[in-house]
């Protein structure tokens, strides 16, 4: 009976002792792998937070690129209106460039053609006013003349009237020189105020006693002498030599006539 109670005692404690080495046996063995386990979850846990950081950074990341793409194609949108709106400016300047270029073309076109026409210009009538002894005003048949005259020039555009004045060989040629020029003044002053012709297009000279169209001495001839002669230049293919009066018809008897007799002693001045 003790033996049985021995035996007994003797298996209950080695079934003690070997319960309390399989449970700490147990302990050892699965401490390493809850230790694997709880590293594989912290991991786990940290990637998967990562993973959601980088899912959070990536559609912020994504968010702020759509908005720069969209700020660039705004500005791209703008910077092509901006561009078209130059290039439709620079296309207006450059018509606007071209119009004027061909206008001063035009106008450089004509200006040559009028340089070239002054070569042109051809004598196209004469008229001839004679002077009494002294005198350097007009007669009323002098200004009908220039009236016919200005009449029949009336039609050109391009003209120029020559005024020259002359006297004969009496008298100084000083005091001839300022008489020649008294009658051209004579002459240039009606065409100007009567007709309104302008002044730049009348030239006008005092030549005294040169070129006389007598040189004899005599009475006749210095009244042939004392004269103005009047001559209009065209370049107007239009004009006609018989628009304007020719040459003077004053007869030496009519000049003559003008000049009221002389003593002698007064022909020292002319």
């Amino acid at each position: 009976m003790t033996r049985t109670f021995l035996s007994t005692g003797l298996l209950a404690a080695t079934l003690l002792t070997g319960g309390c080495a399989t449970k700490k046996y147990v302990q050892n063995t699965t401490a390493p792998i809850q230790a694997k386990v709880d590293q594989v979850g912290d991991a786990t846990n940290k990637n998967g937070q990562q993973i959601q950081q980088t899912r959070t950074d990536l559609t912020a990341n994504i968010n702020g690129v759509d908005e720069k793409a969209q700020s660039g194609i705004s500005a791209a949108k703008e910077s092509a209106m901006t561009a078209q709106n130059t290039a439709q400016g620079a296309m207006t300047k450059a018509n606007d460039a071209s119009d004027l270029a061909h206008k001063d073309s035009e106008e450089i076109k004509s200006l040559r053609q009028q340089v070239s026409n002054l070569d042109d210009y051809k004598q196209v009538g004469d008229l001839t006013i004679p002077f009494a002894f002294n005198k350097y005003t007009l007669t009323d048949k002098d200004k009908a003349d220039l009236d016919t005259m200005v009449t029949s020039a009336a039609s050109n555009k391009r003209y120029f009237v020559a005024v020259e004045g002359f006297t004969d060989r009496t008298g100084s040629r000083q005091y001839n020189e300022a008489l020649s020029r008294k009658r051209a003044d004579a002459v240039t002053e009606y065409l100007v105020a009567k007709h309104d012709i302008p002044i730049y297009r009348i030239h006008m000279i005092g030549l005294g006693e040169e070129k006389p169209v007598d040189d004899s001495h005599t009475r006749a001839a210095r009244a042939k002498n004392r004269r103005v002669e009047i001559k209009v230049f065209s370049a107007d293919e239009s004009y006609s030599l018989s628009q304007l009066p020719s040459q003077s018809q004053t007869t030496p008897q009519q000049a003559q006539a003008q000049q009221p007799p002389q003593p002698q002693s007064q022909q020292s001045q002319q």
